[in-house]
């Protein structure tokens, strides 16, 4: 979204990485984006995975809480973030809008819950609150981030860039942010400023192997797969780099691409 391109459940973190890597591409050649998650939400479902009791400790704890003041609007966020965790999108969300109704001026509370609503995938509802999540004297980047996830994923393309855009100059260079707008320019059918926004966001301090995946999807689709295969070792095995290119060769090959890819998905959240 654009969230990870992808989540896998693995037993070990390198197991995780190459796993996700590989299934992270695939995801990326229907650009369901490089970030899925909002930027609250970190580690893999293979973390998860390992902590799933206490993460379920937690969620109940958490529950209490919220059951005995539902109006607490930080008890509301910390409660959907454990819910999130335990990969329970649609009850977080249902939390957070519970919180909204309770706290309408609360920005973070509007924040939150219009990213949750990018997460599950009502976007025109996304677009609708998080325009009330900030203000234009006081802009987040991160709710530019999602106004732009929910534009993308509605078809809207130069609308997510402009938010892209906006969200970049609080926050130059963020490989996120870059990364979305990169898959969008894909989607618009710019490879080349889609490979140039890539290229920069894969070259930041904190960009990772799936900004690289989305790099290399960019440029196997311009049919320079060495290129791509090269990107893709630097994350995962020589074979299971060769694997990712030639799904990336058989989506070049396609004559109607452009469709294939408007119609299977766009960036997720930053």
């Amino acid at each position: 979204m654009m969230t990870a391109l992808t989540r896998v459940a693995t037993t070990s973190a390198s197991a995780g990485r190459r796993a996700g890597l590989a299934v992270a591409l695939l995801a990326a050649l229907g650009l369901a984006g490089c970030n899925t998650r909002s930027p609250e939400t970190t580690g893999s479902i293979g973390d998860r995975g390992a902590r799933a009791p206490d993460a379920r400790k937690e969620v109940e704890s958490l529950a209490e809480r919220y059951n005995a003041n539902p109006g607490d609007a930080r008890t509301a966020i910390a409660y959907a973030r454990a819910l999130r965790a335990t990969d329970q999108t649609s009850q977080a969300s249902a939390v957070l809008q519970q919180a909204a109704l309770r706290n309408p001026r609360d920005t973070v509370i509007l924040g939150a819950y219009g990213k949750s609503l990018v997460e599950v995938g009502r976007y025109r509802e996304a677009i609708d609150v998080l325009a009330n999540a900030h203000s234009p004297a006081a802009p987040d980047w991160r709710i530019l981030s999602a106004q732009g996830s929910a534009s993308a994923q509605l078809g809207e393309q130069t609308r997510a860039q402009g938010f892209y855009e906006a969200a970049l100059k609080i926050r130059p260079n963020e490989p996120s942010l870059l990364s979305n707008l990169g898959l969008s320019y894909a989607l618009s059918r710019n490879l080349d400023q889609a490979e140039q926004t890539l290229r920069l966001a894969a070259d930041q301090p904190g960009a990772d192997a799936r900004v690289r995946a989305n790099l290399a999807m960019v440029l196997g689709l311009k049919g320079r797969f060495a290129d791509a295969e090269a990107v893709l070792c630097r994350d995962m095995s020589p074979e299971e780099a060769a694997t990712n290119v030639a799904s990336l060769r058989k989506l070049a090959a396609q004559p109607n691409r452009s469709k294939a890819l408007s119609g299977a998905g766009a960036p997720g959240q930053g």
